[in-house]
C-alpha cells in the first residue's frame, strides 16, 4: 500500500488503471478546483438564463463564487463574487436583474461590467484613490451557441478550439428542428451525491451499466409496454448492438445511441397524458407532426464536455464539486422555440423531465456513492480503466474520433489524459 502523496501523478494515472486517492484525498480536490476547473474552459449558464441586459446568475467556478452577468448592452461577463474592499460576496441572490451590485458591508457598488461606480465617503481615501483599478476581478468568458464557459487561464485556446468536434456534435443536437433555439426551463431537479465528481463524469460515458444499473426500471417498461419501447438496446450484450462510445478530444467523450434507433417517438414510453397533446400537435402540424413529435423525445446523443457539461438526450446536467465527497447535480429541462413548433410540444419535452432523473439517476446516485464508500479502503488501491484496451476493436470514426464498442473504458482513459495534462500543468491562473 502507497500512500498518494510519494507517488507522481505518472503512477497514479496509468494507461489501464488510476489510483483510488484519486477519488478520496482532500489535498487532490484542493488541487482540481484550481488546476482544473479554474484552468480549462468550464460550463457556468446558457444565455437563456439571462434573457436581457443586468440580466445575472450566481455560479461557481469551481469552488470561487462568481457572477455570470450582462451588461447595459447585453455583452456577457463572469465577474469573481468578491467586494475589492474587504472581500464580502456582492451578489447574495441566485438570479434576476441587477444594474448594481451593492456590498452590504460598506455599500461599495459595482455596474453589472464589474466597475467600481460607488464608494461611500470617497474621499476618506485621498486624491490618490482610483476606483477604475477597484472593479470586479473577471474570468475569460465565451459562448458556443448559447452555452457559456469561464476560465482562468491566460493561455488556454480560444473555446471553439477547446471544444474541437464536440462544436459539431452540439451543432447537430441543437438542430434537429431547423431555426429553433434552445432555452433552459426553469424546472430543474437538484441533488446531492455523497461521491466525488468524477465519478459522476465516469459514468457519463459508461455504455456498460446501464442494463444492470437500470434492470429494475428497463423490465417494468419491457413487461408494461412490450419489447423495443425506450431503452431496450441497453440489456444483453451491447457491444453486438449499434451503440459507440468515442474521444472527442480535450477531455470530452459521446455515447452515441441514434443508429438503435428508427422512429423517436415510437420507441419512447408512454408518458401520462400524452395522447391529448400529440392530438394536438397533428391536428396543428398535419405532415410535420412526425418529426415534431421526434423531438420531443431524447436525441440519442450522450455528448460529454469536461469537465461538468453532460448533454443527456434532450436534457442538461452540471456537475458542481462541493467537497472530495460531495457533489451537487443539477439536471434542466430544454425547451425549443420556434415559429413552427406548437406549445405542445415542449409540454411533453417537460414531462421528460419527471422521467429518467426521478426514476433512473437514483440507481446512479446509489452506484456513486457506494464507490465512494468502496474506494476508501487503503489495501484496495486501483480503479480499472482497461475495458477493450487490448481487443482491438477501437477505430478512428468518420468526424476522427477514436470509436469503440459502447462498453469501451475509453472515455475513461480520454478523461484522465486530460485531467492529468491539466494537474501538471504550470500555467498561473489570473483575474483580468
Amino acid at each position: 500500500m502507497t500512500h498518494p502523496a510519494e507517488l507522481p501523478l505518472d503512477a497514479l494515472v496509468q494507461e489501464h488503471r488510476v489510483h483510488r486517492s484519486l477519488y478520496t484525498d482532500e489535498a487532490i480536490f484542493a488541487a482540481e478546483m484550481n488546476r482544473v476547473f479554474g484552468a480549462t474552459w468550464t460550463y457556468l449558464a446558457h444565455e437563456s438564463e439571462l434573457p436581457a441586459p443586468h440580466s445575472f446568475v450566481r455560479r461557481k467556478l469551481g469552488l470561487r463564487p462568481v457572477i455570470v452577468s450582462r451588461d447595459r448592452d447585453g455583452a456577457l461577463h463572469v465577474l469573481l463574487n468578491r467586494c475589492t474592499h474587504r472581500g464580502a460576496t456582492v451578489c447574495r441572490q441566485d438570479e434576476g436583474t441587477a444594474r448594481r451590485f451593492t456590498c452590504p458591508y460598506h455599500n461599495w457598488s459595482f455596474d453589472s461590467a464589474g466597475a467600481l461606480v460607488g464608494v461611500p465617503i470617497e474621499e476618506g481615501y485621498g486624491e490618490g484613490f482610483d476606483k477604475t483599478a477597484l472593479g470586479l476581478g473577471k474570468a475569460r468568458v465565451a459562448s458556443y451557441r448559447g452555452f457559456i464557459f469561464a476560465t482562468l487561464n491566460p493561455e488556454m485556446p480560444e473555446l471553439v478550439h477547446h471544444l474541437g468536434p464536440a462544436a459539431q456534435l452540439i451543432d447537430e443536437w441543437l438542430d434537429r428542428w431547423p431555426g429553433a433555439t434552445l432555452k433552459l426551463q426553469r424546472g430543474t431537479h437538484r441533488m446531492i451525491c455523497l461521491g466525488n465528481w468524477k465519478l459522476v463524469y465516469d459514468n457519463s460515458a459508461d455504455g456498460y451499466h446501464p442494463g444492470f444499473s437500470h434492470m429494475s426500471l428497463l423490465r417494468m417498461r419491457k413487461d408494461r409496454y412490450g419489447a423495443g419501447v425506450d431503452m431496450q438496446w441497453t440489456i444483453g450484450n451491447v457491444d453486438h448492438g449499434l451503440q459507440t462510445v468515442a474521444d472527442v478530444g480535450n477531455g470530452h467523450t459521446f455515447i452515441d445511441q441514434r443508429a438503435e434507433i428508427k422512429r423517436y417517438w415510437e420507441q419512447a414510453a408512454p408518458m401520462p397524458g400524452e395522447s391529448r397533446y400529440e392530438q394536438a400537435i397533428r391536428a396543428k402540424l398535419g405532415a410535420k407532426a412526425d418529426a415534431a413529435l421526434d423531438v420531443v423525445m431524447g436525441s440519442g446523443m450522450n455528448l460529454n464536455i469536461f469537465p461538468n457539461l453532460l448533454i443527456i438526450g434532450n436534457q442538461i446536467q452540471v456537475i458542481e464539486p462541493q467537497k472530495v465527497d460531495l457533489t451537487h447535480i443539477t439536471w434542466y429541462a430544454t425547451a425549443l422555440e420556434a415559429p413552427d413548433l406548437p406549445d405542445e410540444v415542449n409540454a411533453l419535452r417537460m414531462r421528460l423531465q419527471e422521467d429518467f432523473p426521478s426514476f433512473g439517476e437514483p440507481d446512479d446516485l446509489a452506484n456513486f456513492e457506494e464507490c465512494q464508500a468502496g474506494l476508501s479502503i487503503p489495501e484496495m488501491e486501483w480503479v480499472l480503466t482497461n475495458r477493450h484496451l487490448d481487443t482491438g476493436t477501437e477505430y478512428v470514426g468518420p468526424k476522427g474520433m477514436l470509436t469503440g464498442p459502447v462498453t469501451d473504458d475509453l472515455p475513461l482513459r480520454a478523461f484522465w489524459r486530460e485531467w492529468k495534462r491539466l494537474m501538471t500543468s504550470t500555467t498561473r491562473l489570473a483575474a483580468a
